[in-house]
């Protein structure tokens, strides 16, 4: 199993995924070491597909006798549920927030949970909580052995002075607004389950993930190319490649405990807005339009527990700048789903 190549440049959207969702040998190594078979609920979102297929991926490299189960409404169409499957997947088409929906899946000894919502949650709050606190309740009542790896966010925490070098597992969370609250509550929800239940579980907070047609980098590339105005007030962000996420979250289920380990998981660096503006404006060609200046606070992760047990990840972040520099100078296809890393306020 050799380890993985990084291209130059990466040029189609086949290249892509398949970077976003090879394993490394040690994901195989430790997914081989946790017994029975692995269901991701909530596999249709953006981080979701290339996930599952890095998993199914890993199972037949590492020849391991394990079913890989997506469940989604996977309402985007059949066009991924076709490609899934012809990975050698087991799709689910379900509703999660339909209580007979959850009693009908499978039994499956690990669950990666990646149900969450967060846009859109200043026009409907109450769709964010029912995604965030009632469908976590069903799932954990339904599955009261399995072994958890639970998505969650960096929002949890409080915007901490940049000298800090960011909030650490330890850090007191202090939520800005309603998302926020909701993700927390999950959180409480899942850990109160269990804690009745037994359950070995890990907790994935996460800021944030990246790829060439989505995330934080992607934003600020567009607004340089664009000639749009790019607001400083949140001057420092983390970022991580969404393939290192991926290997990170398969790997942690060998790492799972009870009471449940919490993992900050993003990128080592606190990544300057205005410098990786002024680096996409060069290899762009363009001069960054810059409002603001930037806060004593930021919405930041300390990594550094993760690091120690997964090491750094792959994909540096000047991999990530000229990468998305190249993909959107060609006129690339991205997502259009901005993911507001600029607003301090917690409104969705």
């Amino acid at each position: 199993m050799a380890d993985i190549k990084l291209p130059d440049r990466i040029t189609t959207i086949d290249e892509l995924e398949d970077l976003l969702s090879t394993p490394y040998p040690e994901t195989i190594r430790d997914l081989g070491d946790v017994e029975g078979d692995l269901m991701v609920l909530g596999a249709g979102g953006k981080i979701g597909p290339s996930l599952v297929m890095m998993a199914v991926k890993a199972v037949k490299l590492g020849s391991l006798r394990k079913r890989v189960i997506a469940v989604s409404r996977f309402s985007k169409g059949d066009e991924l549920v076709d490609k899934l499957r012809r990975l050698g997947v087991e799709v689910i088409r379900a509703d999660l927030s339909r209580e007979e929906d959850v009693a009908k899946l499978p039994d499956a000894e690990n669950i990666i949970f990646m149900v969450g919502r967060k846009f859109g949650t200043s026009s409907e709050p109450e769709l964010t909580w029912i995604t965030n606190t009632y469908i976590p309740a069903l799932v954990a009542r339904r599955f009261p052995r399995s072994r958890f790896v639970v998505f969650s966010t960096g929002n949890v925490y409080p915007l901490v002075p940049i000298y800090t070098g960011g909030a650490t597992e330890d850090t007191k969370t202090g939520p800005i607004g309603e998302y926020a609250w909701a993700a927390l509550a999950r959180e409480r929800i899942f850990n109160y389950f269990f804690r009745v239940n037994g359950n070995k579980a890990v907790f994935i907070r996460l800021n944030y993930a990246n790829e060439l047609r989505y995330g934080v980098l992607l934003d600020i590339a567009l607004k340089v190319a664009k000639g749009e105005p790019i607001d400083l007030t949140m001057g420092y962000v983390n970022v991580i490649w969404q393939g290192d996420v991926n290997n990170i979250v398969l790997r942690s289920l060998k790492y799972a405990s009870n009471p449940p380990l919490i993992l900050n998981v993003t990128g080592p660096e606190i990544v300057s807005v205005r410098w990786v503006a002024e680096e996409f404006g060069r290899l762009l060609g363009k001069e960054p339009i810059f409002t603001g200046r930037e806060a004593d606070t930021a919405l930041l992760s300390n990594a550094a527990r993760a690091f120690e047990i997964f090491g750094y990840p792959r994909v540096t972040l000047r991999h990530m700048i000229k990468w998305i520099a190249d993909w959107v100078s060609s006129g690339k296809p991205v997502y259009n789903l901005p993911t507001h890393y600029e607003v301090r306020t917690g409104e969705y």
